[in-house]
């Protein structure tokens, strides 16, 4: 899908530069980048993940206090970027 979008000149250039530098065409680039924004920052994919993560572990792993209260802290982090940010701001200039 073709698309503008306004980008500050000093991120554009440092993001042509990265492109150019990986071989990699910038809508290339941009996908990355979008793709791995929003699977760190959509509360869902990351319960996902975690779930996956336990799941490959197996549950003992994962019952453990620290695992169980670290897994906590960043769903809980997340969640607060997310709903300090809105659902509706994100992707938007």
């Amino acid at each position: 899908m073709k698309t503008t979008v306004s980008i500050r000149d000093k991120v554009f250039q440092e993001a042509d530069r990265l492109a150019r530098v990986m071989r990699k065409s910038r809508s290339e680039l941009y996908t990355a980048a979008i793709s791995e924004y929003l699977a760190r920052h959509a509360p869902d994919a990351i319960t996902e993940a975690a779930n996956l993560a336990c799941k490959e572990l197996g549950d003992r792993n994962c019952a453990e206090p620290f695992v169980r209260a670290a897994a906590d802290r960043i769903l809980r982090d997340v969640q607060w970027q997310y709903d300090r940010v809105g659902a509706s701001e994100i992707g938007s200039d």
